[in-house]
């Protein structure tokens, strides 16, 4: 139970003032829908660079990496230096220039432009609901902090209120202020205070860190205290059931490092609206590869507490009946307060997404604890802030103007963003109950990606690349991609969660690693159709495609920068510093 003092809860009111302040301030300078879903294109690449990767800094990235690292070891920074650096070089160097260049207001744009009007639709749609829940999921994870803190217990005691309330409370109130700020100041304001969110937890975080690796003895007690797979990125990979991931060399690299890597950090209009808000071409393309920097020592921050949490015979375990505990994971429970049994292993389920507050509630002393807890806050605002501004715009550009209302004023379209973001926000609460199935919320957003961004980054690499492409081709692909996902998934189990379709033709030996593969067959199999359609049906005129092809589109000059200005120069930095830690961790 955490018990906070008089700074701790004004550390916590002042952010929330501070948050909402701005989204009031910013309200007078949103005047047209230019504003409000693009931020008039008036963001420095530096605040885009740091949004761009703080919208990445939900709940999934703060509790789910953090419990990944428990559960599944150092490996985990993977996530980065593979699964991410590259995806983010390659999305600032030869994507900007189309998403940017094309002036399409969103992703789903674009492909109407490259594709036709049934692609756009199919992709509007599936992210939008993928938008929403990834929200939920952020809503789920910060009201079960608050409900097994027991922040407001105090609170509902007083009023005679049942205790089971708090957690739809924290939901709705954390639904609130994000809605207030998003409301008012639109896309600039989810963006300035993901800028704040971003040092915040920073500066939240950093200390737990150093506090955790000093009662641990550093990183040589980590290595000395735990098996070398939890330590080691590569270890055992020759084998998935060697290895802490449950994956082999071909599956972390083509599932993680390429076809989910890629389609989240290229495809995903969650964080490419971030570097389309930018002043220009330049600062659009330097977005991605600013935050990529932050980005490769972010694992240092929300991966090596997970190791913290679960290296043993330490003397910060020591029970008050000085019997050591083996680890602070903390036992999953359900509704009724007993231990959730996992049906394969019959032993108690860990809860990976309580490693954070267990680490804050052992180590922060009042104060610090308050910085460490909205830290922990921001991170769900800025997850959820990032879907709902992305869902708004998707919504209201793609589906409300593309096939309700066509011909309306830029003011209703204005009033229209602002109303979805309030129904948008009301749809992830009810998705906040979906994710108590899971014990990490990470391999239930991998998931997610695996269905949605996998097959479409198929799509969008066959559409930049290759001229025969048709939007026949791209909507079956889509579609046969989709299918391919949810039929493995439904065939295999992985970790418990699967097997759907009443038969099994594989067990793996993680989630983690069935999210992978599940990636895999996705996009080979929309790869695969996209091209076997796209020859049987006819392709656009070349004349229709400039702009919008590789091939057909004048290159980004870069002559007229300094040297350390150019985005090519700044991504070879970015590539070797992201290769040195790797090697180094190998």
């Amino acid at each position: 139970m955490m018990n906070l003092s008089p700074v701790d809860w004004l550390i916590m009111a002042v952010y929330f003032i501070f948050v909402l302040g701005i989204g009031v301030v910013l309200k007078r300078q949103t005047r047209t829908s230019e504003d409000f879903f693009e931020a008039g294109k008036s963001i420095p690449a530096w605040v885009c660079g740091l949004a761009f990767i703080s919208a990445n800094l939900g709940a999934q990235e703060v509790i789910g990496m953090a419990g990944s690292g428990a559960k599944y070891g150092i490996a985990m920074a993977q996530f980065y230096w593979l699964g991410a650096i590259p995806a983010m070089i390659f999305v600032g160097l030869f994507m900007m220039p189309f998403y940017y260049g094309s002036k399409a207001r969103s992703v789903p744009e674009y492909l109407r432009l490259r594709f036709d009007e049934k692609t756009r639709g199919l992709n509007a749609i599936s992210f939008a609901m993928m938008t929403v829940l990834s929200s939920g999921v952020s809503m789920y994870a910060m009201a079960k902090l608050i409900q097994t803190l027991h922040l407001f217990d105090g609170l509902f005691t007083a009023l005679g209120l049942p205790l089971s309330g708090i957690f739809f409370f924290s939901i709705l109130l954390s639904a609130l202020i994000v809605l207030g700020y998003i409301f008012f100041g639109g896309l600039t304001s989810a963006i300035y205070n993901e800028v704040l969110q971003f040092f915040l937890i920073v500066a939240g975080f950093f200390p737990l860190v150093w506090l955790g690796l000093r009662d641990v003895g550093g990183w040589a007690g980590l290595q000395a205290n735990l098996d070398s797979k939890m330590v080691h990125t590569w270890v055992g990979m020759s084998n998935p059931n060697t290895n802490s991931l449950g994956v082999e060399v071909f599956g972390m690299a083509m599932g993680l490092g390429f076809v989910l890597s890629f389609g989240y950090w290229c495809t995903d209009f969650l964080v490419v609206q971030r570097a389309m808000a930018a002043d220009s071409m330049t600062s659009a393309r330097r977005t991605p590869l600013i935050a990529a920097i932050p980005k490769m020592f972010f694992p240092f921050l929300v991966i090596l507490p997970g190791l913290i949490a679960i290296a043993p015979n330490s003397s910060r375990l020591m029970k008050p009946d000085n019997v050591a505990q083996v680890t602070l994971v903390p036992v999953k429970m359900d509704t009724a307060g007993q231990p959730v049994i996992n049906p394969q292993t019959k032993q108690p389920e860990p809860d990976y997404d309580l490693v954070i507050p267990t680490l804050l509630l052992h180590y922060f002393p009042p104060g610090l604890l308050g910085l460490g807890l909205t830290a922990l806050l921001a991170s769900f605002m800025s997850g959820m802030a990032g879907n709902v501004t992305a869902f708004n715009t998707v919504w209201t550009y793609d589906i409300y103007q593309a096939y309700i209302n066509k011909k309306a004023s830029d003011e209703h379209y204005l009033w229209m963003g602002r109303m979805a973001t309030v129904f948008g926000i009301a749809f992830s609460m009810a998705a906040a109950y979906m994710a108590t199935a899971f014990n990490n919320i990470m391999d239930l957003l991998q998931l997610v990606f695996a269905f949605v961004n996998a097959p479409l980054f198929a799509t969008f690499l066959l559409g930049m690349f290759w001229r025969r492409a048709t939007g026949h081709g791209a909507f079956t692909g889509l579609v046969a991609g989709t299918l391919a996902a949810a039929a493995h998934h439904g065939l295999t189990i992985g970790g418990g969660k699967g097997g759907w379709l009443g038969t099994v033709l594989h067990t793996y030996p993680s989630e983690m690693a069935q999210n992978f593969w599940t990636a895999i067959y996705a996009w080979v199999v929309c790869f695969a159709v996209t091209i076997a359609v796209s020859l049987v049906t006819r392709p656009r005129p070349d004349e229709e495609l400039v702009g919008l092809v590789y091939s057909l589109t004048e290159k980004p000059r870069e002559s007229h920068l300094t040297f350390w200005q150019r985005p090519s120069v700044l991504a070879v930095i970015v590539l070797l510093m992201a290769t040195g830690l790797n090697l180094y961790f190998y």
